[in-house]
């Protein structure tokens, strides 16, 4: 067991700098995160309850929070499994275009939301590359939902990839290559050794992709045509009600995508303090004994 000494930060700071940055830290989270979140909800219950309850009945509001969960509900689901596959391939295999495959990864990061939703007019617009053939068969991508998950798919991909490749490098082949040659195939050496080790990644890059998905703007807003009850997500909604001058509305559905933030982070707090309890009983545990040796 660790004694209490070994257990405490050493620092070389003096009090007074130590206090100063700690207090210049709270200040920053007070003006630009606790205050203006505050706000939020103060707006949307200006009004009082009654009227912060009758602008999340209203039918196009109610349309908008089932399309951003509509959409998260596909978007992180097929991000899972992209994510998945990408990080054991670039992790575990060494090919040719293997670095060009990690900056395809990147891309979105890269790139304006903006920009995403342009080259999806681009390939699926009426007078896109696929418009013509699309419109031949009756089938609407652009200005329809189909295109806002495309959008949503494109600007959130990276985030369960990104939490998993530098994990899985961490943890080598090692275990992997045991269950081989104990006799696993790869769908029991992925189910019983490779997905236990990775559980905490993938779960924090689940809840960030979810968390991006539903507050997605940019590329959204390009390909959906803002058509009111039908592709408009719930940040759309918000821009159009504060543009219309219905500020409590307004505030009231952003209250709601508050709140689905707060959840996001308490599941990801819930998360964290879970898998450092994990780590801290496995570093504590005592080692097994060797059933051979004697005592």
């Amino acid at each position: 067991m660790t004694s209490l000494a070994t257990r405490r930060v050493i620092t070389t700071e003096t009090p007074w700098v130590r206090n100063t940055l700690i207090a210049i830290a709270l200040v920053f989270v007070l003006l630009f995160l606790v205050l203006p979140l505050a706000a939020v909800f103060t707006e949307a219950l200006r009004k009082g309850l009654g009227a912060y309850l009758e602008a999340l009945k209203e039918p196009d509001a109610w349309s908008a929070i089932r399309l951003t969960l509509i959409t998260a509900a596909i978007a992180v689901p097929l991000n899972l499994v992209f994510g998945v596959a990408a990080a054991w391939c670039v992790a575990k295999y060494e090919f040719r275009g293997k670095a060009f495959l990690t900056t395809l990864i990147d891309l979105p990061f890269s790139v304006s939301p903006v920009v995403a939703g342009l080259i999806y007019v681009l390939m699926f617009g009426a007078q896109g590359w696929f418009g013509p053939w699309l419109a031949a068969h009756n089938i609407k991508i652009i200005f329809a939902v189909p295109g806002i998950v495309l959008a949503t798919i494109f600007v959130t991909f990276p985030f369960i990839a990104r939490e998993l490749i530098p994990l899985m490098q961490a943890q080598g082949n090692d275990e992997e290559q045991a269950a081989i040659v104990l006799g696993a195939n790869g769908w029991q050496t992925f189910w019983y050794v490779t997905l236990p080790n990775i559980k905490w990644g993938l779960i924090y890059g689940v809840i960030l992709c979810n968390a991006r998905a539903m507050g997605e703007f940019g590329a959204v807003s390009v390909v959906s045509g803002h058509i009111r009850g039908q592709t408009n997500t719930m940040p759309l909604h918000v821009e159009i009600l504060y543009n219309e001058y219905q500020s409590v509305a307004a505030f009231a559905v952003a209250s709601l995508l508050a709140l689905l933030a707060l959840v996001t982070l308490a599941i990801k707090s819930v998360v964290e303090w879970r898998h450092e309890r994990e780590m801290k009983l496995a570093a504590e545990a005592p080692p097994e004994r060797n059933p051979g040796a004697t005592s």
